[in-house]
């Protein structure tokens, strides 16, 4: 068996030598192959130590990338959704929120409703820095004009003649709106109001017709103003008086609109009038302003019978005897007596306060029923928030809407001597201290205008939290009571110094160390005591004025308005 082995191998040894090896194949992309059925590809090359080639996109990463790409598609369009859902219900918080705070018409369309409330919730904003009148302007203008287009929310209103009527410096007049409701007349009449309010904050500005910014007229650069003021460092540049118009219309525009619209009761009229004999005064025109309280006024005493009216026709103080003042002839009659002593004719203004006074303080009490708690207040307070009725409140607030609120007083019959009309006889007190005072009788005018401060914050301790009228009411009499109380008893007590040093003698001694000066300081004067006491009154006042808003409950002060 060996040896055949071994004679095998012999004979296939010079077999073997003879051949030539076979070359490698190499799977590179200058490889000879010895067949060239096959395609050279450069992805299926083996790269050498010299030539470095990798496949950067293959098959796993191609969905790899994919992947990452859709996943950062979609969690992109959450996250902007997340913020878009987020924006939304902030804005529809805020809208709820504003609406219950600043009612608007039902009947009205959403845009309508939406600029009227961001409108009306401009001047109590606290997130500017200042009252930015032109926006309100803007809005309350484009709110008007919607409400008189027949074509949007005026189906119905009709002119007062065919054609209209056009007032010369003013423009047209109003319309006929008796065929629409009554909060579509409240709403527009408040509309009207706002815009006149923001066409006199806006009286002395101008519009740049090339750049849309609004100027005071007094940096406009032309031959009118010949010594502009300067722009303020940052501003824009000063407009040219060529390119500057009226940024707003006149207040007249608006006033006049209300007197002349027919639909509207007689206290809004009234209050009308007095807003615009009010503008007339601060633009110096005194005349033009008392023909205005006498149209107030006569407005205030329509219905009544001539003879019948409660105050002479010339002297305008109320009579002894006769019936009983209504609110609107007490509210006008106070006015124009301001406007009198504004103008310095103090023997007509006193009599007409002393008479409205004396007829406030014989107004009847009012009755056990009206003088009750509201229905809201009917039932018991709950120590915990989270009782039955608490929660069914709460959800239909939450999902009804805010009801408009109802009509107020029309002002034609005799208040209520009530905590409101105390705090107005309060005010009055304020009204005659200031004309005593003004004319020589310091100490009387002094006494009134104390008795004004104990008589509001006697009413402010009395006021139910709910009754926000008479809460304001007595608050702003209050302040002023008491800013006038301490100026007046500055000025006596600053007299009474000087008064003393003129009529003490002073002993000159070294250095000023010791001598008479600490004797006159030992002994203070009845007015220092009294503006001591003025000090000691504000102090105690400031803390009831900031306890006057009653705490919330965290269910019931959800969407409060």
């Amino acid at each position: 068996m060996q040896r055949r082995i071994l004679f095998r191998r012999l004979f296939l040894l010079p077999a073997l030598k003879s051949k030539t090896p076979t070359p490698i194949r190499l799977l590179i992309r200058n490889a000879r192959l010895a067949s060239q059925a096959r395609p050279q590809l450069p992805f299926l090359s083996t790269p050498l130590a010299g030539n470095h080639q990798f496949r950067y996109l293959t098959t796993e990463r191609k969905r790899w990338l994919v992947r990452e790409v859709y996943l950062g598609l979609k969690f992109t369009a959450y996250a902007w959704a997340i913020l878009g859902f987020t924006v939304i219900g902030y804005w529809s918080v805020q809208q709820e929120w504003l609406e219950r705070k600043y009612p608007t018409p039902h009947e009205w369309g959403f845009v309508t409703r939406l600029r009227f409330r961001i409108a009306k919730w401009g001047p109590d904003r606290t997130d500017w820095v200042e009252t930015d009148w032109v926006v309100i302007g803007e809005y309350a203008q484009n709110v008007i004009e919607r409400l008189e287009d027949k074509n949007i929310e005026g189906a119905g209103l009709e002119d007062l003649t065919e054609g209209g009527i056009w007032i010369d410096g003013v423009g047209n007049a109003g319309y006929d709106i008796t065929a629409k409701s009554e909060p579509w007349r409240r709403g527009y009449y408040e509309a009207l109001m706002l815009g006149a309010q923001a066409a006199e904050q806006l009286d002395d500005q101008v519009v740049d017709k090339t750049r849309h910014l609004v100027f005071p007229a007094s940096t406009v650069v032309g031959p009118s103003n010949p010594n502009p003021k300067p722009i303020p460092f940052g501003a824009e540049k000063a407009p040219l008086e060529e390119n500057c118009e009226r940024a707003y219309a006149e207040p007249e525009t608006f006033y006049m609109r209300i007197l002349t619209t027919k639909g509207f009761s007689s206290r809004q009229k009234m209050d009308a009038a007095l807003a615009y004999a009010s503008w007339l005064d601060f633009k110096n025109l005194p005349e033009a302003a008392m023909r205005m309280y006498d149209w107030a006024l006569s407005l205030a005493s329509e219905g009544i019978p001539a003879t019948d009216v409660p105050y002479d026709r010339r002297s305008y103080i109320l009579q002894d005897g006769a019936r009983a003042p209504s609110t609107n002839i007490l509210n006008a009659l106070t006015a124009l007596a301001a406007h009198k002593a504004r103008n310095e004719d103090i023997s007509v203004a006193l009599p007409i306060l002393v008479s409205i006074l004396r007829a406030r303080r014989s107004l009847p009490e009012p009755s056990a029923k009206a003088s009750g708690q509201p229905f809201y207040q009917a039932e018991e307070p709950s120590e915990s928030p989270w009782t039955a009725g608490n929660v069914i409140n709460t959800v239909k607030r939450l999902v009804a809407p805010p009801t408009y609120p109802p009509a107020p007083p029309s002002g034609e019959s005799p208040p209520v001597r009530d905590a409101k009309e105390r705090c107005e006889e309060a005010a009055l007190n304020l009204y005659i201290g200031e004309i005593i005072y003004a004319s020589k009788g310091r100490e009387d005018g002094l006494a009134w205008t104390r008795e004004a401060v104990d008589l509001a914050e006697e009413q402010l301790h009395k006021l139910n939290p709910f009754d926000t009228d008479a809460k304001q009411t007595c608050k702003e009499c209050l302040t002023s009571g008491l800013e006038n109380w301490a100026k007046m008893a500055a000025r006596l007590a600053r007299e009474e110094r000087e008064k003393e040093a003129q009529s003490t003698p002073t002993t000159s001694t070294w250095f000023g160390l010791w001598g008479g000066d600490g004797k006159r300081e030992a002994t203070a004067g009845r007015w220092a005591a009294e503006e001591a006491v003025v000090k000691e009154r504000t102090r105690r006042a400031q803390e009831i004025l900031e306890d006057l808003e009653a705490p919330n409950t965290p269910l019931s002060s959800v969407f409060a308005a």
